[in-house]
């Protein structure tokens, strides 16, 4: 019985380093990798995730894990090796229905995709991006078409990213927040609020230091952690010694500040992932949505709070003093946290960026179902960003094109984006509760208390549990809309009923 775990183990490090290699791959290309270099990243991905697919789907994994029902039968249920073995059939039961060809194929198209992204998003043209967004819903269909049964195409895809959870309970649950978010963003858009130092002169050669400033301040490691320039932002890396985030400078604004303390929570979480269970499944994250728990609380809970501002604004003011100079702390907290319906998700703010994610997951259920012509995209896009935030899209790369998830493939990814941040309220309210001076330290710059925190609570469990079992340990509750809807309606007062 020993034997055949250490072989599993053995077997699943493998898989782990392969998928590793990819996303160190996928890095480079997003990050300093030669635009021409497309088509070779393309084969290279497309390799390692065959070789990986092939490996977990091996009879010989079957036949392991068949070995190992008796010894996970005998443990219990939350130890390491029970864990270990009950994620790894649920892993290999999914992918063995997944021809090889077919999961290759899906990474070939998504780094072919993505050349052709940034190109037809810097020229503002659907039409040229339209071909490879044929493509990948023709192969995101066919993958669906893999699993018998399935009254919900879009089931199979959301549980690429959030386990365990069904399209029903994320509509239920936006339902609950769409009720709310709709009138509170209604009774909010037309409060004036001067933020027009937030538009201007931002050198980007700054924005880069300061950006430094900030996750260094948060607890970054230069020796194991790196922050890169990209076209979108993303968190990746190869181990929790190995974390790379990026970010966007955009010289005219300051969503770089925002980006950057979000990636900065994507990346702690995989910094601060079990070091046992390293190259094994469990050693990973459990979901999206809690990973982006961890982004949007870094985000919004710290770097939108006027507690970080009262320490860390002098520095900004020092770096940007032509911009910044003259604008009070008390003008600079309310133009950060002003709420304007606004074109794009990642300059949202926190009242109505909910509104984006719920655009996007009904969206992506209508392609997958084949609801919308992909041609009318762009015209069906903008007309919902009329109707849910009132706002005019001028061009496809304000509208459309904004986003790189459909480029990479990752339709399903966009509803973990307001899940995570629902969940990220849970856990901040459970922190403040077991660290009751913690706004005071986040006012005098001190932050390991809440990392010690977070790692103790979320991230030391890794893929262990369900993302909603792991929540409920580091809480005591399951998902629950209420207490974000509670936080928004303290912080903005907004006479919405409870």
């Amino acid at each position: 019985m020993s034997d055949a775990l250490a072989q599993l183990k053995e077997r699943l490090g493998k898989i782990s380093d392969l998928e590793r290699i990819s996303r160190v791959l996928s890095w480079d290309q997003q990050t300093m990798m030669p635009p021409a270099g497309s088509d070779h990243r393309a084969d290279h991905l497309s390799t390692l995730r065959r070789l990986s697919h092939e490996l977990l789907i091996d009879d010989e994994t079957g036949r392991l894990l068949d070995e190992l029902r008796p010894l996970e039968d005998s443990l219990e249920p939350d130890s390491d090796d029970a864990s270990l073995v009950r994620v790894t059939r649920r892993h290999y039961e999914k992918a063995s229905r997944v021809p090889t060809d077919l999961r290759a194929e899906m990474t070939r198209a998504s780094a072919q995709a993505r050349p052709v992204w940034v190109k037809a998003k810097a020229e503002s043209n659907f039409e040229l991006f339209l071909p490879v967004m044929e493509r990948t819903v023709e192969l995101r269909r066919r993958y669906v078409d893999c699993f018998d049964g399935v009254e919900e195409p879009y089931d199979i895809l959301l549980d690429d990213f959030e386990p365990y959870t069904t399209t029903a309970e994320v509509r239920e649950i936006f339902a609950e927040l769409k009720a709310e978010l709709v009138p509170l963003i209604a009774e909010l858009r037309d409060i004036e609020v001067d933020d027009s130092f937030m538009s201007g002169n931002f050198p980007v050669d700054r924005q880069e230091r300061v950006a430094k400033e900030v996750v260094a301040q948060f607890g970054f490691r230069p020796d194991t952690w790196r922050l890169d320039p990209t076209e979108h932002p993303f968190a990746s890396g190869a181990g929790v010694d190995d974390i790379r985030i990026t970010t966007n400078y955009d010289p005219q604004t300051m969503k770089s500040f925002f980006s950057t303390m979000h990636e900065y929570g994507h990346g702690l979480y995989s910094h601060q992932l079990p070091r046992h269970l390293e190259r094994l499944p469990t050693g990973s994250s459990c979901s999206l949505g809690i990973h982006e728990s961890q982004s949007r609380l870094w985000e919004n809970l710290v770097g939108r709070s006027p507690q970080f501002w009262r320490f860390f604004y002098p520095r900004v003011q020092e770096a940007f003093p032509d911009q910044l100079g003259g604008v009070e702390l008390d003008r600079f907290v309310a133009g950060i946290n002003h709420v304007k319906p606004s074109l794009i998700r990642i300059k949202a703010d926190e009242v109505t960026y909910g509104m984006h994610i719920i655009l996007r997951f009904e969206l992506e259920q209508d392609i997958i179902n084949g609801r919308v012509d992909l041609r009318e995209l762009p015209q069906v896009w903008n007309e919902r960003m009329q109707e849910y935030l009132g706002v005019d899209v001028p061009d496809d790369a304000h509208g459309v094109l904004q986003d790189t998830h459909w480029a990479s493939g990752l339709i399903g990814y966009f509803s973990t984006y307001l899940l995570g941040t629902v969940m990220s309220v849970q856990i901040w309210e459970k922190v403040l509760e077991d660290v009751p001076d913690l706004e005071e330290q986040v006012e005098r710059g001190e932050f390991a208390a809440l990392r010690n925190w977070l790692g103790e609570n979320v991230h030391a469990h890794g893929m262990k549990f369900s993302p909603q079992e792991t929540l409920e340990r580091a809480t005591g509750n399951r998902i629950d809309a209420k207490p974000y809807l509670a936080y928004l309606r303290a912080k903005y007062g907004a006479g919405v009923a409870a």
